[in-house]
C-alpha cells in the first residue's frame, strides 16, 4: 500500500514538474519573440522620432540626444516587462537595478562625466551640428558633425573623422570658428631692411584690394610690425567670409610674392658667411 501511494506521489511530483517546466520554456520563447519585435520597434519608433524633429526644426544635437535617451528609456522598460512576464518579482528588479546601478556607476565614472558634459553642450550651445570648432586640448578642430550622449564627432579638413569625449570638451576652451559669418586673417611678411617698406606696404595693399574674396566693407590693415635681426617685418590684418578663408589665405601669399619679386623687394633668407685660409669670402 505505502509503495502504491509512494509511486503516485512520484509520478504527480513528475507530472507537475514537467508541466511547470514546459510552462517555463514557453514563457522564455514567448518573451522573446515578444522582446526581438519590441526592439524593431523601438528601431522604428528611433526613425519616426528623427523624422518628427526634424519636422519641428529641432537642433540636430538636441535630436539626436533626445531620440537616444528615449530608446535607452525604452530598453530598460521592455526589459523589466519581460522579466516580469518571466515571473520575476517587481521587488527583486528593483533591488537588482538599484544595486547594479552603484556598482556601474562606480565603474563608469569616466562615461557619466562625458553623459553630464553632452547635456551641458545642449542645453549652453558653445557649437551645433554644422559649425566648425577647435579644441584647446588637443588642438583637434573640423566640423561638428554629430553630438552624441556620450561622444561628439567632428570630420577634419583631410575627411578624417575625430570623436571627442563630452567630458573633456564641456571642461576646455573651444574656438568655435563660424559663430561669425566672417573671419579675421593675420599674415606676416618680411622683407630686406634695403628694400623700400613704403612700396612693399602699398604692394601688399594693393593685392588685398584687387582680392574680390576680401571684404572691403572691414577694415584693411597694412603696417610695420618689428624689426628683426635680419629683416622688417610687415603685417597685414583682413576679413574674409569663412568658406573663404584658406583658399584667400594661400591666393594672397602667392600675389604678394608675386608682386615682391616684379618690384624688386628683397625677401630675405639665412646665409651663411665662411672665410677660407686667404680669407676670401665664400657665401
Amino acid at each position: 500500500m505505502f509503495d502504491t501511494v509512494f509511486g503516485f506521489l512520484k509520478n504527480s511530483i513528475n507530472e507537475a514538474m514537467v508541466i511547470k517546466f514546459y510552462s517555463l520554456a514557453l514563457r522564455v520563447v514567448f518573451c522573446g519573440a515578444i522582446f526581438i519585435i519590441l526592439l524593431q520597434a523601438v528601431k522604428y519608433f528611433k526613425k519616426f522620432l528623427r523624422k518628427t524633429f526634424k519636422r519641428l526644426k529641432v537642433d540636430d544635437g538636441i535630436a539626436g540626444f533626445l531620440t537616444s535617451s528615449i530608446a535607452v528609456g525604452i530598453y530598460i522598460l521592455v526589459g523589466f516587462i519581460v522579466a516580469q512576464w518571466l515571473g520575476i518579482d517587481a521587488a527583486s528588479i528593483v533591488a537588482l537595478l538599484g544595486s547594479a546601478g552603484v556598482t556601474v556607476g562606480l565603474a563608469i565614472q569616466g562615461s557619466l562625466s562625458n553623459i553630464a558634459g553632452g547635456v551641458l553642450i545642449l542645453i549652453l550651445k558653445p557649437f551645433k551640428v554644422g559649425d566648425y570648432i577647435i579644441e584647446n586640448n588637443k588642438m583637434n578642430e573640423g566640423t561638428v558633425t554629430e553630438i552624441g550622449l556620450i561622444y561628439t564627432k567632428l570630420v577634419t579638413l583631410d575627411n578624417k573623422t575625430v570623436i571627442l569625449p563630452n567630458g573633456s570638451l564641456a571642461n576646455t576652451s573651444i574656438v568655435n570658428v563660424t559663430q561669425t559669418p566672417f573671419r579675421l586673417i593675420d599674415m606676416k611678411f618680411d622683407i630686406a631692411y634695403s628694400a623700400d617698406t613704403v612700396l612693399a606696404k602699398n604692394l601688399i595693399r594693393e593685392v588685398l584690394e584687387n582680392d574680390e574674396a576680401v571684404l572691403k566693407e572691414k577694415p584693411i590693415e597694412v603696417a610695420m610690425e618689428s624689426w628683426e635681426s635680419s629683416s622688417v617685418k610687415l603685417c597685414s590684418r583682413f576679413y574674409v567670409l569663412n568658406e573663404n578663408f584658406r583658399v584667400t589665405k594661400y591666393r594672397v601669399l602667392e600675389n604678394v610674392k608675386t608682386s615682391f619679386d616684379k618690384n624688386n623687394i628683397e625677401i630675405p633668407f639665412p646665409q651663411v658667411v665662411v672665410h677660407n685660409a686667404d680669407d676670401h669670402e665664400i657665401k
